[in-house]
């Protein structure tokens, strides 16, 4: 890849040990690879978050 795929100006790469990533000077794009990983918690659901208030707000 040379062009940028946002604005079409030239790419540089740049790499730091096992990681590299490539950057537009021009518009300032960055292709950076990442690994998203779930939090491991489930999400409260509205309705479970409404009652835990109301349950907490009778309490005090």
């Amino acid at each position: 890849m040379d062009e940028c795929p946002r604005c079409g100006g030239s790419i540089e790469e740049f790499s730091l040990g096992d990681v590299s990533t490539i950057t537009c000077s021009r518009c300032g794009f960055a292709d950076i690879p990442v690994e998203h990983q779930p939090a491991g918690e489930d999400t409260e659901s509205w309705r479970d978050a409404f009652n835990r208030f109301y349950e907490d707000s009778a309490e005090g």
